[in-house]
């Protein structure tokens, strides 16, 4: 069962013996140079962060008589996975069925968004949303709410109260969407200055200036929301790019003077670090250079673009050409809180688009290289001593078919490859927010049990 809140505070110390998964670059550029690899390891925990991480048989001596230490042999401990593209607003309305893109918002979407102004509502599904996080082993997202400052102040207030790395903001849409879900330019500036004010940097929150969409946005919204990243340090940004092609020529009849999807944010200083645009796949080699060169990064949210039928996300051009890629889920046009199950949805894309995702690549999209994304990567997501100790703990063995599968595996990568495919919130065992259980697996009971 999940944690909402303290069950009491753990030892200061605390250490956790398993096999240790992490990566100290991305192993598409460097290859196995990039993983961090101990088959008996052991990490310790102290005061919320990282003390030590490395082979049990090293660190074991240099414990402080009486540190406690558990037991995780047999279970693999890696960086709490790092959802790049979320919406907490759209969580009752996962698995809604037909249509494609703009149809969607329209049946669906909307409506659900509009439920979000009762703010007891908005509370609930907060609750609702950060313990699904934690059950599926996600303890860092980038997450959207509405052009309302309720829902945004719902979450922050959920995930302060969990210690959680939480990166949120109000959609800035002042066209298209229905009236009550829209704002203007001017309230949209002052409704995030005030957000901004409230929760940004606030224990372990963050803020993301969050334009809808381009063809949501008008110029002068646009402008104001290149002021508030101007104005503030460290702020975020996130948006969807290029998801449907519907919306490229919604984009282009809107902004006529602009290349193309991407230039729309570019022209208004919108594509530089700490920014991540979600889909991204209706783009051009000029658009992956001008991504890539402003340091911009694109989510890859496979299961949404599948379930919508937007198209195939081509992660191989993206990395020819240098554009950092993370991972998002996409609740709730993506299909699933678990970034294991996102990530079979990311390898059957990339093998329709005639190239493969390997296991030790794709783990890091969703640990390091989502943190990188969002510029929080001294922080969270490898392991590294200093860093928050936020991490996970995943079962080979949690189904009679892992566990098969798993137990002829002939390498790390083959059973990374067998929770991936295989795996979903069954393989998370527990996790952790710095250094302290707030999700643990309930085990099921013995075959035969009463």
């Amino acid at each position: 069962m999940t944690a909402a809140g303290t069950t009491g505070a753990p030892p200061a110390t605390r250490a956790f013996r398993a096999e240790l998964v992490a990566f100290r670059d991305d192993p598409a550029r460097v290859g196995d140079a990039a993983l961090v690899h101990h088959a008996d390891g052991m990490l310790v925990a102290r005061d919320g962060l990282v003390a030590a991480v490395g082979a049990a048989g090293e660190i074991t001596p240099t414990l402080t008589a009486g540190t406690p230490v558990e037991d995780l042999r047999g279970k693999l401990l890696l960086p709490g996975f790092v959802d790049a593209h979320a919406h907490f607003v759209q969580t009752d309305v996962i698995a809604a069925h037909g249509a494609q893109l703009l149809e969607w918002l329209e049946r669906h979407t909307f409506p659900a968004e509009r439920r979000m102004l009762a703010p007891e509502h908005a509370a609930e599904v907060a609750r609702f949303f950060l313990e699904e996080l934690l059950r599926n082993g996600t303890t860092t997202a980038l997450v959207y709410a509405t052009a309302q400052a309720a829902p945004v102040d719902a979450l922050f207030a959920e995930a302060e109260h969990r210690g959680l790395r939480m990166i949120c903001g109000k959609s800035l849409m002042d066209r298209d969407g229905p009236e009550d879900l829209r704002d203007t330019a001017a309230r949209g500036y002052e409704e995030s200055r005030e957000l901004i004010a409230r929760w940004h940097g606030r224990g372990r929150l963050g803020y993301a200036v969050s334009p809808r969409w381009a063809p949501g946005c008008s110029e002068e919204q646009l402008r104001l929301a290149t002021r508030l990243l101007d104005e503030h340090d460290g702020l975020h940004l996130q948006s969807h790019l290029a998801e449907n092609r519907e919306e490229v020529q919604l984009a282009a009849q809107r902004f006529p003077w602009s290349r193309s999807y991407a230039d729309v944010y570019d022209r208004f200083g919108l594509l530089r670090e700490r920014a991540v645009y979600a889909h991204g796949i209706w783009i051009d080699d000029a658009d992956r250079d001008r991504l890539a060169a402003s340091g911009t990064a694109i989510a890859f949210c496979p299961s949404a673009n599948l379930f919508l039928g937007s198209g195939l996300f081509d992660l191989a051009a993206a990395r020819a050409r240098g554009v950092r890629v993370c991972l998002g889920t996409d609740v709730g046009a993506g299909t699933s809180f678990s970034v294991l199950r996102t990530l079979a949805a990311a390898y059957g894309v990339c093998q329709l688009r005639g190239h493969t995702l390997a296991p030790l690549e794709a783990f890091h999209l969703a640990t390091r290289g989502g943190a990188e994304a969002l510029g929080v990567a001294d922080r969270v997501g490898s392991l590294a001593v200093g860093q928050e100790a936020d991490f996970i703990v995943l079962d080979p063995a949690a189904t009679p078919l892992l566990a098969r599968r798993t137990a002829r595996a002939q390498s790390l990568a083959d059973k990374l490859f067998a929770l991936m495919i295989l795996g979903d919130d069954r393989a998370v065992a527990a996790t952790y927010v710095r250094g302290r259980c707030v999700h643990a697996r309930a085990t099921p009971p013995a075959p035969g049990a009463q």
